[in-house]
């Protein structure tokens, strides 16, 4: 599908965009994501029915600006708050020749690579509401759609919403970047981990972690971290404690919310022992779902590091 051909082609109907291709029926959202009765109960609204003055994008794009919704997609959703960070690798993905305020048409699009070639795949802003509520990543701030409509698109090159319930970090990583990635089990990691994770952090490398499924998907352990579940690693750095160093590493949970409760955690007290230059600029109380923790706690608590960079 040509973008500016069908938008052109909309403009000068006077028509909103609606995509035979992955319609505003329960086929995209595919046939066992929902029970039957929920599945026959989902409104498809565009933003501009949802909102009165709709964005693609406000105030920049950002990690936090993705919260994970009813869809088990935070392997997608972990890879995606990464590529916020690499504005390199966003420009390519999310195409600035369009929005709701010049030439607006309901129709978007967004690339992502696929055997070795970037594909543009075009949907109308059709989104799926289900009792009033996004059925999948909701915008954190209520006017700002890129998130949504962005999920929407790779739904379509998955074939559904159903089949991004559950995948690879690792592959999303990719889909993302056209890059290589690389995996290391933390359960026997390399001796020069802490380096590897600032080397790649500051050569503007991708990167993502998970944790290993004990017995159910989704469980929020008593520490805070969740069982099963992808997270984005957001930072590494190495900073002066007492009277030595130590390496830390930043992690964001695509929930938008839930975080590590131990030791470098956002109230913990390791933080009033740390020269308050290096307090100030790294360290956000919020509850945004983003929490620094030791090496040593990131390597108990998660199974997998994934490293994505644009070249071997």
């Amino acid at each position: 599908q040509d973008f500016k051909h069908l938008r052109a082609s909309c403009l000068s109907q006077g028509l909103l965009f609606e995509d035979a291709t992955f319609p505003a029926h329960v086929s995209s959202i595919g046939p066992t994501l929902l029970p039957e009765e929920k599945l026959w109960k989902i409104q498809w609204k565009r933003p501009t029915e949802l909102q009165r003055n709709p964005h693609l994008i406000v105030d920049g794009v950002s990690r936090f600006d993705i919260m994970q919704g009813e869809l088990g997609d935070c392997w997608m959703l972990a890879a995606l708050g990464s590529l916020t960070l690499r504005k390199q690798f966003l420009e390519n993905v999310l195409p600035k020749d369009q929005g709701f305020q010049d030439d607006y048409a309901g129709i978007f699009h967004f690339r992502f690579w696929q055997y070795g070639e970037w594909v543009d795949v075009v949907i109308d802003d059709r989104l799926p509401i289900l009792n009033g509520r996004y059925l999948s990543v909701h915008p954190r701030t209520s006017n700002e759609f890129w998130p949504s409509l962005l999920e929407k698109a790779y739904a379509k090159l998955r074939g559904s919403y159903q089949n991004l319930n559950g995948g690879y970090l690792s592959d999303a990583l990719v889909d993302l970047t056209g890059g290589v990635q690389v995996q290391f089990s933390l359960k026997d990691p390399p001796p020069d981990l802490e380096e590897i994770l600032k080397a790649a952090d500051k050569s503007g490398c991708l990167m993502g972690c998970g944790t290993s499924v004990q017995t159910r998907r989704n469980i929020e352990l008593k520490n805070g971290i969740v069982q099963g579940h992808a997270y984005t690693v957001t930072g590494a750095v190495k900073i002066p404690y007492k009277s030595g160093w130590k390496h830390i590493i930043r992690i964001w949970n695509p929930w938008g919310h839930g975080e590590w409760k131990g030791p470098w955690s956002d109230n913990s007290p390791q933080w009033d022992r740390v020269e308050p230059q290096y307090r100030e600029a790294l360290l956000r109380n919020k509850d945004d779902g983003e929490f620094w923790m030791s090496c040593k706690n990131f390597r108990e608590q998660f199974s997998w590091l994934y490293i994505c960079n644009n070249t071997p």
